[in-house]
C-alpha cells in the first residue's frame, strides 16, 4: 500500500518536476520564435539587443524580456559557435536567471547555458559576472562565449591574478567579466583599501553566476580570503611548544575523529601548566586560564591539532623543504596557501622546516559573506541536491535537476563491502585487469595521495599500465583527463582532480589534431583533422563496445556529493558506462561509523577470504551516515557563519563609511562633529557631570587639549573665573579649535584642506580597523572557553566585539582629530619624500594582494629572472645570500632557492 507523501507525489508530481514543467511554456515559445530570428541577420541580432537594452532600461521586467533575449542568444551562440542549445539548456539558463541552481550533469553543456541568463541581465546596463573554479577556465570560458556575446554586441572581459590595474578597470566595465572565485573576492578586498572612488573595479553586485558552485560555495565556504602584512617572527615560541607536545599521553587529551576535534583533559591541563612553567612560557603560580595565558593557550592548541589531526600525504606533502597543503576534494596540491591563525606554522615546526612568519590581517572576507554581497545569485554543477538544504538556509539559493538532454545509460552498480582493506585492492586489481582486457578505460577514484599511489603499484605488479592524476603530479592533469576515455587507458585520480573537464570516450579529438600537427608542422591542418577525427571515430566505437568509461571508487567519501561527482564521470549525453565502489570494514567512513556491528554479521554469514558482500541495504545504511557527516559539516559551517556575521556587520559599516567618505566633496563637518565629540570625552573625562569645581582636574585637561586638539588655551584659568561652567569652557574650547582649523584651511587652502581631511580619515579608518580585526581574532580564539563557565561563547563574542567596535570609534573619532590638528604645511622637499612613501606603501600592499590571489590560483609568481628555470641552478645567476631570490618570490635568496643549493 503506497503511503500518502508516495501517492501525491504520484498524482501531483515532485516539487522539482513541478519547476521543469512552468518551463515548458517559455520554451515552447522560444523555439516558436527560431524561425524568425534565423532569418535576421548579424547586424540584425545587434540590433535586437540595442532595442531589448531600452526596453530594459526603460522599466520593462526581465521576465518580460526573456522569451526575446533567449531566442537572440540561441541564434548568436548557433552562428558563433556552431552549436544550438538544447531544450534543457535553456530550461537550465532559465532556472539561472530565476537565481536558483541548476544541477546538470556532466557534459550537459552548463557553458553555453550561462551566456543565456548573462545576456538577459546584462541588458539593464549593470556587468554580470561569472565566477569559475581556475584562471584556465575563466580565460577559455571568456574567450569561447565571448564570440556569442560579441555577436550579440555585447562586451565580454575577463580579469586574472596579475593583471594591471588600467586592462582589469577595463575588464570590469564589460558587459560580461568571468573570473575566478578567490580574483572577484581578492579585488572587494582591494577596493576597500583604495582612496580614489574611479580606482574602484567593483562598482556594484549585481548578479553571479557560480560554475561548480558546490566546490565554491560549500567546500570553500569556511575559506577566508586574506590580505595581510608580515608580522614579528615568533619561531622560537613554535619550537619550544613542539618540544611539549610529544610528551603527551592519551589520558592527556581527547580526540574525536567525528567531529575533526581535539581537546586536552584536566590531567592534560596540569599537565601543561608545569611544562609551560618549566619553559619558561608562563609565570610561575599562573593558570592557562588566566587572560594573560590566551595567546599561548591559543598556540598549544594549534600545536596538539598539528600533531593529532594534520597526517603527512594526507593533509599536506613537504614539497623543497615546504609544508604545502593539499586540497581535501581536489587532491590539488594548494601552492602559496597556508593555514591561518599559526596552524600552519605549528606543522612547520612538527616537521622540522623553517617557520615563516605569521601575518597580520589588513582586510578579510569569506566566500559566504563575499557571495551574499550580491543582489541575486546563481550556480551551476552537477551535485548540488544533497546540499539542498544548506543552499537554501545559507544563501537563498533553490536546487532545481534539470533533466539530461538524452537519457543516462549508465549502470551504477551496488557496494562490494569485503572484511579487510587487502582484499579490497586485490579484487580492484583484478576488476581492472578484466576491464582492461577487453579495452574498457577505467577510472580509479580513491580518497588520498597515499592511496592513489599504493593502488598504482598494485595495477604496476599486475602488468598494468596506467596514469595517476594526484596532487604530485597536477601539471600534467589536463592531458591525463583528456586521455581518460581512450582505448585501454586506465587512470588513477585523487578525489577527482581534473574537475571541470570532460572525459571524452576515444578521448579528445581536439588535442589530437594539435598533437598531429605539433609532430608535423608541414602537414595539411584540413587533412590532419580529417585524418584524426577518422581515427577518433572507429576508437569511440570501440570504446562504446567495450561499454564505456568504468569508474571504480576505493572507498565512499564522508560527503555523497563528491561520490556523485565521480558517478558523473561515467555516461556523459547518453553514453554507455558504468560505476562500481568497493569498500572494506577498514575504511575510515565504516570504522568510524559502526563496523564493528556489521563485521560480527559477516562472521555469522561465514564470509570467507576475498568475498563481498553486496546489497542495497550496505548502500542505504552507508548513504545514511554519510548523511550524518554532512549534517554535521552543515551545522560546523553555520557556526562558523554566525561568528563570522558578526564581523561581516562590522565590515559592512566600515566599507560602507569609506565609499560615503570617497564619494563625499567637503568632509569638514564629519571632521568638526568629530572633533567636537572629543572636546565632549575630554571634558566629561576631566569635569565629571554633577562634579564640584574643586573635583575638576584641570591641569590634565589642560595637557589633554593640548595633545589631542593641538590648542594651548588657558584652560586652569578660565576655570578658576567665577561662574564658568563645563558648558562655557566647552564652547571656548569649540571656538578656539574651530579658528584653528581655520586657519589651516588658510594655510593649505580650502581645495588642499579638504583633501587631507578625506586621506587622513581613510588612513585613519584603514589603521584602526587593522588592528580590530587583529583583536577579535584573538577573542575567537579563546571565546570557545566561555562555554565551561554555562556561558554562550557566540552571544559572548556578540556582546564583547559590539563593545570593542564602540570602542574603535571612539579611538577613531580622537586619532582623525590629533593628526589634523598636527599637519602642518610641507616643504616641497618633505612633500616629494611623502608622496613616493604612499606611493611605495600602496604599491607594497597591491603587490602582495596580488602574489597572494596568484598563490589562491595556483599560479608561480611574477617577476622571475630572464632564463629563469627552477631545476636548473645554472640559469639563476650568481645572487648573494641577502639578495632577492631569482625566482620573483620577493624573499631572500637565502630563505628561497638559495637553500636548495
Amino acid at each position: 500500500m503506497l503511503g500518502i507523501g508516495t501517492l501525491a507525489k504520484k498524482v501531483f508530481g515532485t516539487p522539482n518536476d513541478r519547476k521543469i514543467k512552468a518551463t515548458r511554456p517559455l520554451i515552447e515559445q522560444i523555439n516558436a520564435l527560431e524561425p524568425e530570428f534565423e532569418k535576421l541577420s548579424d547586424e540584425q541580432l545587434k540590433q535586437k539587443t540595442a532595442e531589448l537594452r531600452e526596453k530594459a532600461q526603460n522599466g520593462t521586467s526581465l521576465d518580460d524580456l526573456l522569451v526575446e533575449a533567449f531566442a537572440n542568444c540561441r541564434e548568436a551562440a548557433r552562428r558563433a559557435l556552431g552549436l544550438r542549445a538544447f531544450d534543457t539548456q535553456l530550461m537550465g539558463g532559465i532556472f539561472l536567471h530565476q537565481g536558483n541552481i541548476s544541477e546538470m550533469k556532466t557534459g550537459e553543456g552548463k557553458t553555453l547555458v550561462a551566456t543565456f541568463p548573462c545576456y538577459l541581465n546584462a541588458l539593464v546596463g549593470k556587468s554580470v559576472h561569472v565566477v569559475t573554479v581556475n584562471e584556465y577556465l575563466a580565460k577559455r570560458d571568456s574567450e569561447w562565449m565571448g564570440k556569442v556575446f560579441n555577436a550579440l554586441g555585447m562586451s565580454c572581459g575577463v580579469i586574472w591574478s596579475g593583471m594591471g590595474p588600467e586592462n582589469k578597470l577595463a575588464a570590469y566595465q564589460s558587459d560580461v567579466v568571468y573570473g575566478t572565485n578567490s580574483e572577484f573576492g581578492f579585488d572587494y578586498l582591494r577596493d576597500n583599501m583604495k582612496s580614489e572612488l574611479n580606482e574602484l573595479f567593483q562598482r556594484h553586485h549585481y548578479f553571479a553566476i557560480v560554475d561548480e558552485v558546490d566546490s565554491i560555495l560549500i567546500d570553500e565556504a569556511r575559506t577566508p580570503l586574506i590580505i595581510s602584512g608580515p608580522a614579528e617572527d615568533r619561531s622560537e615560541l613554535y619550537v619550544t611548544i613542539d618540544q611539549v607536545i610529544p610528551l603527551l599521553t592519551e589520558e592527556h587529551y581527547e580526540l574525536d575523529e567525528k567531529t575533526r576535534n581535539v581537546t586536552f583533559t584536566d590531567t592534560g591541563n596540569e599537565f601543561l601548566e608545569q611544562q609551560l612553567i618549566a619553559r619558561g612560557l608562563l609565570q610561575e603560580g599562573a593558570s592557562l586560564y588566566d587572560p594573560e595565558s590566551t595567546s599561548v593557550v591559543h598556540h598549544v592548541n594549534q600545536g596538539l591539532r598539528a600533531h593529532k589531526l594534520f597526517l603527512k600525504d594526507k593533509d599536506y606533502i613537504l614539497r623543497d623543504n615546504q609544508v604545502m597543503l593539499v586540497d581535501e576534494f581536489t587532491g590539488r596540491i594548494m601552492d602559496g596557501r597556508r593555514l591561518s591563525e599559526g596552524l600552519h606554522q605549528a606543522i612547520e615546526a612538527k616537521e622540522g622546516v623553517e617557520i615563516q612568519p605569521e601575518n597580520v590581517t589588513l582586510a578579510s572576507v569569506t566566500y559566504q559573506n563575499f557571495f551574499r554581497l550580491y543582489n541575486k545569485l546563481a550556480g551551476m554543477t552537477g551535485t548540488a541536491a544533497t546540499e539542498a538544504e544548506e543552499f537554501a538556509e545559507i544563501y537563498g539559493l533553490g536546487v532545481v535537476e534539470v533533466p539530461t538532454n538524452r537519457p543516462i545509460a549508465r549502470v551504477d552498480e551496488d557496494d562490494q563491502v569485503f572484511r579487510t582493506a587487502a582484499e579490497k585492492y586485490k579484487a580492484m586489481a583484478d576488476e581492472v585487469k578484466t576491464a582492461n582486457e577487453k579495452g574498457q578505460p577505467v577510472l580509479l577514484g580513491t580518497t588520498s595521495i597515499e592511496k592513489s599511489e599504493l593502488m598504482s603499484q598494485l595495477l604496476t605488479q599486475a602488468g598494468i599500465k596506467h596514469s595517476v592524476l594526484n596532487a604530485r603530479h597536477h601539471e600534467q592533469e589536463a592531458q591525463i583527463v583528456a586521455d581518460a576515455g581512450r582505448l585501454g587507458s586506465v587512470t588513477i585520480a585523487t578525489n577527482m582532480a581534473g574537475r571541470g573537464t570532460d572525459i571524452q570516450l576515444g578521448g579528445n579529438v581536439e588535442l589530437k589534431v594539435l598533437e598531429a600537427l605539433a609532430e608535423n608542422p608541414e602537414a595539411d591542418p584540413v587533412a590532419t583533422r580529417e585524418a584524426e577525427e577518422a581515427k577518433h571515430a572507429e576508437e569511440k566505437q570501440k570504446v562504446l563496445d567495450a561499454g564505456g568509461l568504468f569508474v571504480l571508487g576505493s572507498e565512499r567519501h564522508e560527503s555523497r556529493r563528491i561520490d556523485n561527482q565521480l558517478r558523473g564521470r561515467s555516461g556523459r549525453q547518453g553514453d554507455p558506462g558504468r560505476t562500481a565502489f568497493y569498500l572494506s570494514l577498514e575504511d575510515d567512513l565504516m570504522r568510524i561509523f559502526g563496523s564493528d556491528r556489521l563485521d560480527k554479521v559477516l562472521k555469522t554469514l561465514g564470509l570467507k577470504e576475498g568475498e563481498a558482500i553486496v546489497h542495497p541495504w550496505v548502500n542505504k545504511s552507508l548513504e545514511r551516515a554519510q548523511a550524518k557527516v554532512e549534517g554535521r559539516n552543515f551545522d560546523m559551517r553555520k557556526n562558523v557563519l554566525k561568528f563570522d556575521d558578526v564581523m561581516n556587520d562590522q565590515r559592512k559599516v566600515i566599507f560602507g563609511q569609506r565609499l560615503d567618505i570617497m564619494a563625499a566633496e567637503d568632509l569638514s563637518e564629519i571632521v568638526s562633529d568629530m572633533r567636537y565629540e572629543v572636546i565632549d570625552d575630554l571634558l566629561d573625562a576631566h569635569m565629571p557631570p554633577k562634579s564640584y569645581a574643586e573635583q575638576w582636574d584641570t591641569e590634565g585637561l589642560y595637557a589633554q587639549v593640548i595633545e589631542q586638539l593641538g590648542i594651548d588655551v588657558p584652560v586652569i584659568e578660565w576655570a578658576a573665573e567665577e561662574g564658568v561652567d563645563d558648558e562655557e569652557i566647552r564652547e571656548r574650547l569649540i571656538k578656539a579649535s574651530d579658528e584653528m582649523m581655520a586657519k589651516k584651511a588658510v594655510d593649505f587652502g580650502p581645495e588642499n584642506m579638504r583633501l587631507i581631511e578625506k586621506q587622513v580619515l581613510l588612513q585613519s579608518i584603514d589603521t584602526k580597523w587593522r588592528e580590530h580585526l587583529l583583536t577579535l581574532e584573538h577573542l575567537r580564539s579563546v571565546v570557545g572557553f566561555r562555554g565551561y563557565a554555562q556561558r554562550d561563547p557566540l552571544n559572548e563574542y556578540k556582546n564583547e566585539s559590539f563593545q570593542l567596535f564602540e570602542n574603535m570609534l571612539e579611538s577613531l573619532r580622537a586619532t582623525v582629530t590629533k593628526q589634523l590638528a598636527l599637519v602642518r604645511p610641507l616643504s616641497d622637499e618633505e612633500r616629494q619624500q611623502m608622496m613616493l612613501q604612499m606611493a611605495q606603501q600602496q604599491q607594497a600592499i597591491q603587490d602582495t594582494a596580488r602574489e597572494q590571489a596568484r598563490a589562491a590560483a595556483g599560479i608561480a609568481p611574477e617577476g622571475a629572472s630572464d632564463g629563469f628555470v627552477e631545476d636548473d641552478p645554472s640559469t639563476w645567476g650568481n645572487p648573494s645570500r641577502n639578495d632577492k631570490c631569482p625566482c620573483g618570490s620577493g624573499k631572500k635568496f637565502k630563505h628561497c632557492h638559495g637553500r636548495l643549493s
